[in-house]
């Protein structure tokens, strides 16, 4: 009777065991889904065919998943702005914070257990191994200079290329109804926690500038500098911020003390932009830090605003 039951228990067992091991391979593959090769900065990558639990890791993947319409389950954020963007309005209330840009909580990352997590080389490289095991990772290579790019990147990667492309023709097509023109010289102006910066050519709000038409003071072009996103100003260097419009933000809490010291004094209050009342501080959100194509439509809001013949 004994060796019955054990005999029975035994193919129980193995018939349980079976089972349940047919169960894990479809759990597995009902969990995996369809997917696709995602060509990156990295490598290549096979994302789900859409994706339900994005962690994004920079403020471009912000603007770019509010633009397309979709809400991440966490991103990371500027280490000088613990906040989403407002200009992005309601779009990322339900998102989790998960770190900053530079260091990004790879355990909060993990909680939130993302299905797609997209970054970039330029700021998380060193992360990349440890967020790829969390999670399909896929990363763009720079920040600002490629932006449209990136755009196109990340919507490839969100399944939603093709309404990024609409996007990027849409603002394309707007800029280019401002009329802008090179005769009308924008500067762009910065104030960081530590220093003053003027933006290039090659950024991304003196990119959007440039798609509108208009052109760029001297100093600002940047012609001898081999990077072209910005340049340094100082007390002494300070009438480099001039132009036919000066547009001016601060980065952060420290910065805006910075920028009203700087302000408030006589090199400032004599740039002929700022005697001629031609000078407007802007949103560091839009012009500096969301580098995607809804910052770039407030730009283009600006630039009608303030710069337009």
């Amino acid at each position: 009777m004994t060796i019955r039951l054990a005999k029975a228990a035994a193919a129980v067992l193995l018939s349980t065991v079976a089972l349940a091991a047919c169960g894990a391979v479809g759990d597995d593959q009902a969990a995996a889904g369809p997917t696709r090769t995602i060509k990156h900065a990295m490598g290549e990558t096979k994302v789900p065919e859409s994706p339900k639990r994005v962690v994004v890791l920079d403020t471009d993947k912000l603007d770019t998943m509010a633009s397309l319409g979709l809400t991440p389950v966490g991103a990371a954020q500027a280490a000088e702005n613990q906040a989403w963007p407002k200009y992005l309005g309601s779009a990322l209330d339900a998102t989790k914070p998960v770190g900053t840009l530079q260091a990004p909580n790879l355990e909060a990352i993990t909680a939130l257990k993302p299905d797609l997590i997209l970054g970039t080389k330029f700021r998380q490289e060193q992360f990349y191994d440890k967020l790829n095991q969390i999670a399909p990772t896929v990363f763009t290579e720079k920040v600002g200079i490629t932006w449209k790019e990136n755009l196109l990147l990340d919507a490839d990667a969100l399944g939603r290329k093709a309404q990024a492309e609409k996007l990027l023709a849409d603002y394309r097509t707007r800029a280019r109804s401002l009329g802008g023109s090179d005769a009308v010289e924008v500067s762009i102006v910065r104030f960081m926690p530590t220093q003053i910066r003027m933006y290039g050519p090659e950024s991304f709000s003196g990119i959007v500038v440039g798609d509108a038409g208009f052109g760029r003071p001297e100093p600002q072009r940047l012609a001898d500098a081999q990077d072209k996103r910005f340049g340094e100003l100082s007390q002494e260097n300070l009438s480099q911020a001039d132009g036919d419009v000066l547009f001016y933000s601060a980065y952060g809490d420290q910065a805006a003390q910075s920028q009203a010291a700087v302000t408030g004094g006589p090199l400032w209050k004599n740039l002929p932009a700022v005697k001629d009342d031609r000078a407007h501080g802007v949103d560091d959100e839009t012009w500096m830090l969301g580098i995607g194509v809804t910052a770039a439509g407030k730009i283009l809001d600006d630039l009608e605003k303030f710069a337009k013949p």
